[in-house]
């Protein structure tokens, strides 16, 4: 079921969904259903799972060197959604985010998406990584969330990258997006944060999360 007809379904009642962190590399997913399992007793409509970006570490390559490498020390958001929806039976929502990823590299997650029947999907900027001072997009990738949503928008009307006709294989991807009450940190106003957002809708979200602190 979508977001969308979750919050229809709810007719106003407050529901309680919850956002996962995928394991480290090397950790068992039984540690990730120990977590979960507790949590199912508040029936959960939907979980989230989150999407790490690439980060860099350091290998000690001995006699002082260092030998600096790219990984992602998180992976497995969609398998892991996947995991979730077959054994707990509740709906799931990977994070899908510009930063790191290819528009080719984007549309291979949501084909695996849409062929593993995860309909939800959040669309992301994403952070920049640690070193950098402001977000840099992939080589080939997004710079907004809005390009984003446009290339989810076109999946659900059978728009693949680089093919000259639409495909008669449409998915049904339920949009989610970001949105800030207080302006995003980086916004320069409130003004200039909600066109962001409208930008977002317009390319065709279908709802908006907030973050309270």
């Amino acid at each position: 079921m979508k977001v969308t007809d979750h919050i229809k379904k709810a007719n106003g009642k407050t529901l309680f969904s919850f956002e996962i962190i995928p394991p480290q590399k090397g950790r068992n997913i039984q540690e990730l259903y120990n977590n979960i399992d507790p949590l199912m007793e508040f029936n959960p409509p939907f979980i989230d799972v989150t999407t790490s970006r690439e980060e860099y570490v350091y290998i000690d390559k001995g006699e002082g060197l260092l030998d600096r490498k790219i990984t992602r020390m998180r992976p497995g958001t969609v398998g892991i959604c996947a995991a979730i929806k077959h054994k707990y039976n509740v709906d799931t929502i990977p994070h899908v985010l510009c930063g790191g990823f290819t528009k080719e590299e984007t549309e291979y997650v949501l084909v695996d998406c849409h062929y593993l029947g995860i309909d939800n999907v959040m669309a992301l900027r994403g952070d920049a990584m640690k070193h950098q001072q402001y977000f840099e997009p992939a080589e080939g990738g997004h710079a907004y969330a809005s390009g984003l949503v446009k290339q989810m928008s076109d999946l659900n009307k059978g728009k693949y990258l680089h093919d000259v006709v639409e495909s008669d294989y449409k998915t049904n991807f339920c949009i989610g997006v970001a949105g800030y009450p207080e302006k995003h940190l980086e916004a320069p106003s409130l003004n200039t944060d909600l066109k962001r957002l409208k930008e977002k809708v317009d390319a065709g979200a279908d709802y908006v999360v907030t973050q309270m602190f």
